[in-house]
């Protein structure tokens, strides 16, 4: 039997969350062919996708095709035959329990979200293992700016999935000449690399803003990188994941334009803003701002030596200032690199 006559036909597609990274993904599947249910919070949203296709709260100046609507309740999901949870990290645990009574067993989720769970310190896979334990999870991460994508722009990402036949199943329904997801079975590392990337990225927006210099840009990159590894591969992994799409691809990416939000908070640290002037008026949520507390508890949980990551959890705390991180940073004992 073959995959897609395994899980049967994938015509409908439902995204719970209606931001910027939902709407895009949205326009992704439309152009697969798929009829998309949209799921947002917001009035203004489900009005805006329904009436004038666009979601000019969180994606402005997109037209969204035909077979996108949007609707408010989550049991208008309940249809689908794919699922994408694109929530943001720390509400993906509400927004999959509210989506719980309307979830068939087996239904595929696909999990769009890129954190680690303050309190818990758990990964999105682990969050819906608790509160969806009866679907088919897979992991959709990789390099990917929700305004290009939703253009139609070239984007390759990291589809895990541990079951082969739903993974290429998945790949197959949502993919486009432009959109193209690559098969992989390991989700914990394609998890780590999306969480890990936020945190980093803040640091080398705070490189940035202070001016640092392109030399210690990629410095923090590449080691950067090596802390990625190591949670990873600490957390049950594979190093060879992470060096992929959802790890390196995503943190060149993120680390690499003021585009993306949580690099953009970094430069507004770095400049010497505070962390309540950085994040003021943003409509859009910055992952490694909830993320790198969390990411630094798990590290000191798991034993693994993760110091810019720590560095940016401290900044974000108020416990160092920027210039005494860095210091710190650049004062520690010179070892090997491997």
């Amino acid at each position: 039997m073959d995959s897609e006559s395994a899980i049967g036909e994938i015509a409908t597609a439902g995204m719970i969350g209606g931001g910027a990274w939902g709407t895009a993904l949205a326009q992704v599947c439309a152009r697969a062919g798929l009829r998309v249910t949209l799921q947002a919070r917001e009035p203004e949203v489900v009005a805006g996708v329904n009436g004038q296709h666009v979601n000019s709260l969180f994606l402005p100046g997109v037209t969204l095709d035909a077979a996108v609507s949007a609707t408010a309740d989550l049991a208008d999901l309940a249809g689908c035959d794919i699922v994408l949870a694109v929530a943001p990290a720390q509400h993906l645990r509400s927004a999959l329990a509210a989506f719980a009574p309307h979830a068939r067993p087996g239904l595929p989720v696909l999990l769009c979200a890129k954190g680690v769970e303050q309190g818990t310190l758990k990964l999105m896979t682990e969050v819906m293992a608790e509160t969806l334990p009866a679907a088919a999870p897979a992991v959709l991460s990789g390099p990917s700016f929700a305004g290009e994508v939703a253009r139609g722009l070239p984007t390759a990402v990291t589809l895990a999935c541990p079951d082969e036949d739903l993974g290429q199943a998945l790949a197959q329904a949502i993919a486009t000449p432009t959109f193209r997801p690559y098969q992989a079975a390991d989700m914990i590392g394609a998890e780590a690399g999306g969480a890990v990337k936020n945190v980093l990225a803040i640091a080398c927006g705070i490189v940035e803003g202070k001016g640092l210099g392109r030399s210690a840009h990629a410095a923090l990159i590449t080691r950067g990188f090596a802390e990625m590894t190591r949670l990873a591969v600490a957390l049950g992994g594979e190093a060879e994941t992470v060096a992929g799409l959802c790890g390196l691809g995503d943190l060149v990416l993120t680390c690499s334009s003021p585009q993306s939000r949580n690099m953009s908070v970094g430069l507004a640290l770095g400049g010497g803003q505070s962390l309540e002037a950085a994040l003021s008026g943003k409509l859009t949520v910055a992952e490694g701002v909830a993320s790198a507390p969390a990411v630094r508890a798990l590290a000191a949980r798991l034993g693994v030596e993760v110091p810019i990551c720590e560095a940016v959890a401290q900044i974000l705390a108020g416990e160092r200032g920027v210039d005494e991180a860095i210091l710190g940073l650049l004062s520690r004992p010179l070892k090997t690199e491997r």
